[in-house]
């Protein structure tokens, strides 16, 4: 079994037939929405296996308007498909069979504690620990990220599910983290203690 992670693919969020939406917006090398989500679609099943996890970091999908292609869509993925929950996840989403739904997921994969959100965070449980990593999505790229932290989305790590390996490889090449509270000195913002 192996645990692979993908964030932010807004399957169905661009017109079946034109360049729009998340296509635009992110600037991704897809001429269709259509084109994304078989491409997409095409590599997660050339990766997963049906006894593998997949973990989806958010913003699954994007309001379909036809939950019964969204369904047929999201049956046709291989793997144990576990959701954090992204801005974009609406009811039609979150309605799907995920053998697991979560807003934070807190995980274990391959001895790495691991902390999951779709949106980043400056402080987590562990965050003092250089062993505990922080995921994240949402930001397509645009928040870096360091070497505890990080955007794992398709726009960053390619379009494509990732295994802990290759985020870790991403992760070494980010700046250090600079913990806010690795001080004894606090900025009280004038305030005299």
């Amino acid at each position: 079994m192996t645990t692979w992670f993908l964030a932010d693919p807004h399957f169905f969020h661009a017109s079946p037939d034109k360049p729009d939406g998340i296509i635009r917006l992110a600037g991704r090398p897809f001429a269709t929405g259509r084109e994304m989500n078989e491409a997409m679609a095409a590599n997660i099943r050339a990766m997963v296996r049906r006894e593998d996890d997949l973990i989806i970091v958010g913003d699954f999908a994007h309001r379909t308007g036809d939950p019964q292609a969204l369904r047929k869509f999201f049956d046709s993925l291989p793997g144990r498909k576990t959701l954090v929950i992204g801005n974009h996840d609406g009811p039609q989403t979150q309605a799907l069979p995920w053998a697991d739904m979560k807003d934070i997921l807190y995980a274990n994969v391959e001895t790495t504690k691991l902390v999951l959100c779709h949106y980043p965070m400056l402080s987590w449980m562990g965050s003092r620990k250089s062993s505990t990593l922080q995921l994240y999505g949402h930001h397509h790229g645009k928040l870096r990220g360091n070497q505890q932290s990080c955007d794992i989305g398709v726009d960053v790590l390619g379009f494509a599910p990732v295994r802990l390996s290759t985020i870790k490889a991403h992760m070494a090449t980010l700046p250090p983290r600079v913990d806010p509270e690795d001080s004894d000195q606090f900025d009280l913002g004038g305030v005299q203690p």
